[in-house]
């Protein structure tokens, strides 16, 4: 089996996966993991924009994206006013 086609089976295996054990999460919990993809995602891109290093944008974006999404029913209720 050439090296490529490993590969790609392998990644389509772990976000298979990936994929089904979101299915039993907590509210809080999916909330946390949908933030922290989307800030890897953009700290990567911005990193890589900016020159930087996209692997450490991708820590840190990944990283603040998580807790603003864990923490996002608290920051709502403290601007709603409820």
């Amino acid at each position: 089996m050439p090296t490529r086609t490993l590969v790609r089976n392998v990644l389509i295996i772990g976000v298979i996966m990936g994929l089904a054990g979101c299915a039993n999460m907590s509210p809080t919990g999916q909330r946390a993991l949908s933030g922290g993809a989307i800030g890897a995602t953009g700290g990567a891109v911005l990193g890589a924009v900016a020159g930087g290093n996209p692997a450490v944008g991708a820590a840190v974006g990944g990283a603040v994206g998580a807790g603003v999404g864990a923490a996002l029913p608290k920051i709502e209720r403290t601007f709603s006013g409820n």
